[in-house]
């Protein structure tokens, strides 16, 4: 959900919290394997319309008018449909923060829809895409730290690729920081893209920072990021997403 959509706030709260969504819509899901384990570390909830239909299909009927909306039943039936699919691993629901016009309050769906279905609070992982613009840094931070203390895991999807970049990641520091594709294509082979991967790792390892190379594709890029210890990837080399399903991953790959 990286698209951007600006939202206006007033003193009671949102602007039109309570507009019906006006659409459906259901969730793909891809795996994110831990390559040391050899084991499927967690799933990301990808939005996709009904009878298969694209991201953008949904996406593309978010607007002011029903953007809160549309964040909350993203985590709602995430967690129903990972639960009904018996998710055991992290559920990594993507989250637009200009919809959040207060935590504590718009974190109350998700909490209420993990007690129903019984889904763990600790296994639940909220990404925020470094391409999204965040009009209000500190605003992004009160999120993140807030959710941090409720025990959910947080996530800085597409990082390299977007509006804020380090001054982002300086603003807070996330649990999981997922590498922007284009710097992961064919890195093996760009001498550039290897500097700033390995710099950009070792900050992380620095700042206690878990990396997690998505857009993977080729195993020589496999290879070159569990070279240089980062446990998470993701990745059509391991799995398209399943729609409504959860993709299984042959290891044996793995030396």
């Amino acid at each position: 959900m990286a698209t951007h959509f600006p939202i206006e706030t007033n003193k009671s709260g949102c602007s039109q919290c309570h507009a019906p969504l006006g659409f459906e819509f259901t969730f793909a899901f891809q795996p994110i394997v831990h390559v040391f384990d050899k084991e499927v570390w967690g799933y990301e909830a990808l939005v996709r319309g009904l009878e298969e239909k694209t991201a953008w299909s949904v996406l593309k009927r978010v607007n002011d008018d029903n953007r809160y909306a549309f964040d909350q039943a993203c985590r709602t039936k995430a967690i129903a449909l990972a639960s009904r699919l018996k998710l055991d691993k992290m559920l990594s629901i993507n989250f637009l923060p200009n919809a959040v016009y207060e935590p504590k309050h718009c974190i109350q769906s998700t909490l209420k829809a993990a007690e129903e279905h019984q889904f763990p609070l600790e296994k639940i992982m909220f990404e925020i895409t470094e391409s999204e613009q965040v009009v209000d840094r500190a605003h992004l931070t009160k999120i993140f730290e807030y959710y941090q203390s409720q025990g959910f895991t947080t996530a800085l999807d597409d990082f390299g690729e977007g509006h804020a970049g380090l001054n982002m990641l300086a603003s807070f520091i996330p649990n999981i920081l997922k590498i922007d594709m284009e710097l992961i294509k064919n890195v093996d082979q760009s001498p550039i893209k290897q500097a700033i991967t390995k710099n950009l790792i070792q900050m992380c390892n620095d700042l206690n920072v878990t990396v997690l190379a998505e857009g993977i594709e080729r195993i020589e890029e496999v290879q070159y990021f569990k070279d240089l210890g980062v446990p998470l990837m993701q990745g059509y080399f391991f799995a398209k997403p399943g729609f409504e399903t959860l993709p299984k991953v042959d290891f044996s790959f793995l030396s």
